[in-house]
């Protein structure tokens, strides 16, 4: 019986920025159409949420509407943010080979959001209390579809650009 096991040495790839983008939609979108299922949910709460972060608490007190200046900002802000964690998790996956398989990836990616979640929405109370508020499920499926997200297109990018011979797995053409 012959054992094969993946070399677990580090290799040297460089994050996607495309899965951070394909997670950062879907993300949002994951939030804007839940939040209408809770009682009295608006799907502008979270994009004013994510935009007191640069703007301040005030953004907080008009009504959930949409409003197109805090929706800028929330946009900027939320895949800047998305852009890291992403770039942080595929740096995880790539350090310790979590990259090997889709379940393994798929696992990896929902802890990292899970930690994402309490680091938000825990974590950083000390900075944003009124992030205590948005303590809910959609809140919680959002971060961990997030993870998932990034880490299964991390993935596949990665193998795909493998099998078609481009070096780094950066996005770069």
């Amino acid at each position: 019986m012959e054992l094969h096991m993946r070399s677990h040495h580090f290799t040297h790839r460089r994050p996607d920025w495309r899965a951070a983008i394909m997670a950062g939609v879907v993300f949002l979108a994951l939030e804007l159409v839940l939040a209408t299922l809770i009682p009295g949910g608006s799907p502008w709460a979270s994009p004013r949420m994510i935009a007191s972060i640069i703007l301040g608490r005030g953004v907080l007190h008009a009504p959930a509407t949409f409003e197109a200046g805090i929706m800028v900002a929330a946009l900027v802000v939320h895949f800047v943010l998305a852009i890291v964690f992403a770039l942080i998790l595929s740096l995880i996956m790539v350090r310790f080979s979590f990259d090997s398989s889709a379940g393994m990836a798929s696992l990896v990616g929902a802890v990292f959001g899970f930690a994402m979640y309490l680091l938000s929405f825990y974590g950083m109370t000390r900075f944003f209390p009124w992030f205590a508020e948005a303590r809910n499920w959609v809140s919680l499926v959002s971060h961990l579809v997030f993870g998932v997200v990034v880490a299964d297109a991390y993935q596949r990018l990665a193998r795909k650009d493998a099998h078609s011979g481009r070096a780094g797995f950066t996005g770069a053409s």
